[in-house]
């Protein structure tokens, strides 16, 4: 194996990867015992880094992820969404008339949802530094599908806000992580769900309302709750713990020498200099005492107001009276397909030019004139028209807020958990 070799006269072979962290310019760097739970993560010297072995080390072992842990990922989250938003479907059904619900009692119902989500998400993403995340999230989506299958149960107003309530709750751990492009990817299966929620729904209530007893928006969410639980098995298989571990995916998975590129990489992306230990609670006082994470704050509470869309947007289009349900539908898909494709096209360019400001504010501004287009005008088309320009415009540059917020607030990992959590709620 070649050799690589630094300004420091240190030398170092990828092999050396595999028996021990890099040397790191600081002297007081210490090698991380193999058997640890979790590797001291020490940025390498930027010559090792930059040479081609080391790349194209880091490039298979970032393949390797792609193609195994994100489609899971990626699964989990459009389960996660469509458990979330079929509430605005099943309204197209008989699901009103049934449960008695009356006024404004179905907007209380999708909106009580967020109590449970933003109580529950910032102790959740403080528990999950502290337990096996390949553990502790597949058991969520358990929970949660059991939940919203519950909710075929519901018989009035009451039980349906409590259903919502604990869902909410259940569904509050699944947060993305903090690369722009990943985040991304998974983003795009919650505008995926949202998209082939209005068609599944279509399906459901064509074909199956009225069999064995139970109405089309039970079916509804049995089928899709059924889906939900069905891949939190397979999350137990293929979600990693921590960085450097041996447990979850990694302990067949990964090679010692990949856990350790893996913790390298994890060192070098931070914007602030790791602290080895840290409490919870010190996380939490992190978070709390940067101004960044409420200038996040801010931009999350001014960005996710238009988020609502996805509770309301099937009764939106139905009101254009383009066609029966099956059509209103089949006509939500497009619009959220598109938002999807312009969302991944975004993070690469975010990434590649290495910028977030410039790509939130576009798409923002595209999305102020789709719903400038929607309120001037009373034409049809035209408004059908402006929903595939706020939608794109709202969603695509939602990841991106939160890769740049848990890469700003990268300090410790317990930091990082808080900031997105606070922003995100």
């Amino acid at each position: 194996m070649g050799k690589i070799t630094s300004t420091s006269k240190e030398e170092v072979s990828v092999d050396t990867i595999e028996k021990g962290p890099l040397p790191s310019a600081s002297p007081s760097s210490s090698p991380a015992s193999p058997s640890s739970p979790q590797l001291v993560l020490e940025a390498p010297d930027e010559v090792v880094m930059a040479h081609p072995e080391w790349r194209a080390a880091e490039k298979r072992l970032v393949r390797k992820l792609d193609v195994t842990l994100m489609p899971v990922i990626w699964t989990l989250y459009m389960f996660n969404y469509l458990d979330r938003n079929n509430l605005a479907q099943a309204k197209l059904d008989k699901f009103e008339a049934d449960l008695g619900l009356v006024g404004e009692q179905f907007n209380t119902a999708v909106a009580i949802f967020n109590v449970g989500y933003m109580v529950a998400q910032l102790p959740s993403n403080m528990l999950i530094t502290r337990v096996r995340p390949s553990i502790y999230l597949p058991c969520c989506v358990l929970l949660w599908s059991c939940v919203s299958a519950s909710t075929a149960a519901a018989k009035n107003f009451s039980s349906l806000v409590a259903i919502r309530v604990i869902l909410g709750v259940v569904e509050a751990p699944f947060f993305p992580g903090e690369i722009a492009f990943r985040t991304a990817i998974l983003y795009s299966g919650m505008l995926v769900a949202t998209a082939f929620s209005g068609l599944i729904a279509a399906a459901v209530f064509a074909h199956l309302d009225g069999a064995r007893g139970l109405a089309g928006w039970q079916w509804l969410f049995i089928i899709e709750g059924a889906g939900s639980f069905a891949s939190a098995f397979a999350a137990l298989a293929f979600l990693p713990d921590y960085v450097g571990s041996r447990t979850g995916m990694c302990s067949w998975l990964m090679s010692e020498q990949e856990l350790r590129i893996a913790a390298q990489r994890m060192a070098a992306d931070r914007v602030s200099v790791p602290e080895e230990k840290s409490s919870v609670w010190r996380g939490l006082g992190l978070a709390v005492k940067d101004a960044r994470t409420w200038a996040f704050v801010c931009m999350m509470a001014f960005y996710l107001s238009s988020h609502g869309l996805n509770s309301f947007f099937p009764t939106i289009v139905q009101g254009f009276h383009l066609g029966s349900n099956t059509t209103t539908l089949m006509l939500t898909a497009p619009p959220y397909l598109l938002a999807a494709a312009v969302a991944l096209c975004v993070a690469v360019s975010s990434d590649r030019r290495a910028d977030r400001g410039l790509h939130i504010v576009g798409p923002v501004c595209v999305a102020m004139l789709g719903f400038v287009i929607s309120a001037a005008t009373t034409n049809r088309p035209a408004r059908y028209f402006a929903s595939f320009l706020y939608l794109p415009g709202a969603f695509a540059s939602t990841g991106l807020i939160f890769s740049w917020a848990a890469s700003v607030a990268s300090e410790t990992p317990e930091k990082r958990a808080t900031a997105t959590s606070i922003a995100g709620g």
